[in-house]
């Protein structure tokens, strides 16, 4: 099992980068930058980043083709490799369309797009050139592949992972969603010439961790709000989620009502959206995800109050499953 970390780069870069080194001081694997354009640009934060850090792996988490074309996408990304020494990922996914509505841009064919910017980025950092004459002739990779991982959700999202990428960063946090998503990306990976072992299934969680099972709880219920105001009816069925209250949850974060959005989410909604708990409930968790074909954990938003003193409570999770 691999241990990432998701932040947000929308506070002080000084802050972003202490928060780095502790996860890097913990034994995090992997490093995931959010890219959204009203945010710091992730990849200079990505260079600062591969400047103060020496083993920890990075890239955004992830770009997407409408607002950043697939081929700054792997200049951007082999140009981290050079400045990290070999450390570089990258991410893409489709973006949401709340945001290309907010820039003007065109959302179309989410699935195509996203396909073939994971193909155009992977022929790129491989050294090829586009049929238009595209090329990196003036970048320097270190690595010979560098991971390409495919953001994904919906079902053929899930399957079009396993087919042109090197890992999928699921979009989910409960055992029922993973139980779904796992065999679609499979069904992808039957199409492509990696294999199961060399694959990687990340679930990219909300988390919150606090000696406190409360506070864990009470922590995430901000996130659960947005995340399930956002989720599609399919979903919420799925977790038995009245379509009603996701009205109201809708409904008040519109109205920007965040303490009453807070009070509608329950113990079970926040387990339907978060992995929550104490460091025992945590563990016990990943394992199950672990169980399902799980071979990534990303630690995403909110993390805990305070997201060093969280962090430190993972480190004997991740040494027990090292």
């Amino acid at each position: 099992m691999k241990f990432s970390l998701e932040l947000l780069p929308n506070e002080p870069i000084s802050n972003i980068i202490e928060i780095i080194k502790t996860s890097e001081d913990i034994g995090f694997e992997n490093l995931w930058i959010t890219d959204h354009y009203n945010n710091r640009d992730v990849f200079e934060v990505l260079a600062i980043a591969a400047y103060e850090t020496s083993t920890i792996k990075m890239g955004a988490g992830v770009s997407n083709p409408y607002v950043r074309n697939p081929v700054t996408i792997a200049a951007a990304t082999s140009t981290l490799d050079e400045i990290s020494e070999g450390r570089a990922l990258v991410g893409v996914g489709p973006g949401d369309k709340a945001t290309m509505e907010t820039l003007n841009l065109s959302w179309k064919k989410p699935l195509k797009t996203v396909k073939e910017a994971v193909n155009t980025v992977r022929t790129l950092l491989n050294g090829g050139k586009l049929e238009q004459g595209a090329c990196l002739s003036g970048t320097l990779k270190i690595q010979d592949n560098i991971p390409i991982y495919m953001a994904a959700q919906g079902p053929k999202m899930l399957e079009a992972s396993g087919e042109v990428a090197d890992g999928s960063l699921i979009n989910a946090s409960n055992p029922k969603d993973f139980e779904i998503a796992i065999p679609l990306i499979n069904n992808g990976l039957n199409k492509s010439s990696i294999s199961k072992n060399k694959f990687n299934y990340a679930a990219y969680t909300a988390c919150s961790i606090d000696e406190d099972m409360n506070k864990a709880y009470d922590n995430a219920r901000i996130v659960v709000a947005f995340i399930l105001g956002g989720a599609p009816e399919v979903v919420l069925k799925r977790h038995d989620i009245s379509l009603d209250i996701a009205a109201q949850v809708r409904d008040c974060l519109s109205k920007y009502d965040f303490k009453r959005a807070v009070s509608l989410i329950t113990d079970d909604m926040v387990n339907a959206f978060a992995v929550c708990g104490n460091p025992e409930q945590i563990m016990n968790k990943i394992e199950v995800l672990q169980e399902l074909g799980v071979n990534e954990f990303v630690v995403g938003s909110p993390i805990g109050k305070d997201r060093v003193k969280s962090l430190r409570l993972l480190e004997d999770i991740i040494n027990s499953f090292n």
